[in-house]
């Protein structure tokens, strides 16, 4: 019994050792092709097993998934290795296949205002080391930053200028005047940013600095500075013609949310009865303007086409044809006219006359 159990121990022994063997050695008909680069193994392999798995083929995809691990993971192990915090790693190498990107390569970033004209002028930056002396703590520090050389905000002493006022605060001046300089900072960089994108960017005042404005930039800025004032432009003057300002009437008026249930039932109690109300409300000072601006449109389009059939009628006629009235130097005959034939002529101008002198003409005696 002892004899039997020894020999089971060492071929259940040998049984393990196989497959764990079987299970890092694989043979394949065609090796695979590997990308450690990108840990990419492909196999070009005919899936025999699957066709012969029938409908339920997760055991053999599982089994394939696990092989072509096992030998991704082979290759791996041939890979030169080194030690990073008590961690053993493997050199990956340059990968060889092209992925597709997720998204379009960024574009260059556009240049500044100040690179733009230090590029035109031929201006090259210069380098600075970041560490400056400081000869007042005696120490090599940072040229900007925290804790920067020659940093006059830690002072506690400062010393009022000559023209300045003797009462004024030199630490909030100190204070306002990095307020305006990082103000300043910020909007040329949103002005950078709006240059680089193309956006078009409005002045305060309403009015572009090309020198040529038009008649609503000019109305628009004057409508700004109006209403600039304490009062919103309520006591403004205004000049003699001018025009009331748009958007400048009675704003609308909403009942509250929570207030006076009385009269919130009362309106819609009206409101319901004027809906059932067979009669329908009519402002009759509302509907005789509407139906007198109609007979007054009427009225008027009637004239109109009444002048332009008289204008069709009169108008001018081509050369060579017949015209009652109208000017004679259209050709046809005119009778009155300063072109055709005439009854009287003022005397002196040529042709025959009774009695009195005739200029080129025969004198009667």
């Amino acid at each position: 019994m002892e004899g039997q159990s020894v020999e089971e121990l060492l071929a259940k022994a040998e049984r393990d050792e196989a497959e764990k063997l079987q299970r890092i050695t694989v043979n394949k008909e065609i090796e695979l092709e590997f990308d450690l680069g990108n840990l990419l193994a492909s196999d070009r392999n005919p899936p025999a097993g699957l066709r012969s798995a029938g409908p339920t083929p997760e055991a053999e995809l599982r089994a394939l998934a696990r092989d072509n691990t096992q030998l991704l993971i082979n290759q791996l192990w041939q890979l030169p290795t080194e030690r990073v915090e008590e961690a053993l790693v493997a050199r990956l190498p340059e990968p060889t296949t092209r992925l597709p990107r997720e998204k379009p390569v960024p574009r260059p970033r556009p240049l500044t205002r100040w690179q733009q004209f230090a590029r035109l002028k031929g201006i090259r930056p210069k380098k600075k080391t970041n560490l400056v002396w400081d000869e007042v703590s005696g120490q090599w520090r940072r040229r900007w930053g925290y804790q920067r050389a020659r940093d006059d905000t830690k002072e506690w002493l400062i010393e009022v200028p000559g023209g300045a006022d003797p009462m004024e605060d030199q630490f909030a001046k100190r204070i306002q005047a990095k307020k305006e300089r990082v103000a300043k900072n910020e909007l040329n960089r949103l002005r950078n940013l709006a240059r680089a994108h193309k956006m078009h960017l409005p002045s305060a005042a309403g009015m572009h600095p090309t020198g040529h404005q038009s008649k609503e930039e000019l109305g628009r800025a004057m409508e700004v500075a109006k209403v600039s004032t304490a009062s919103v432009g309520r006591f403004q003057e205004r000049l003699p013609k001018e025009k009331a300002p748009r958007g400048s009437g009675k704003k609308r008026k909403f009942q509250p949310l929570f207030g006076d249930f009385a009269a919130e039932k009362k309106n819609q109690l009206e409101l319901l009865r004027v809906m059932n109300s067979k009669k329908p409300r009519l402002d009759v000072t509302r509907a005789t303007n509407k139906q007198m601006r109609e007979e007054d449109q009427e009225e008027a389009a009637k004239r109109r086409k009444m002048s332009q059939k008289g204008k069709r009628k009169g108008g001018r006629q081509g050369p060579g044809g017949k015209r009652k009235g109208g000017p004679p130097s259209q050709g046809g005959k005119r009778k009155g006219g300063l072109g055709g034939k005439m009854n009287s002529r003022p005397p002196g101008l040529g042709g025959k006359r009774k009695g009195g002198q005739h200029q080129g003409g025969k004198r009667r005696k």
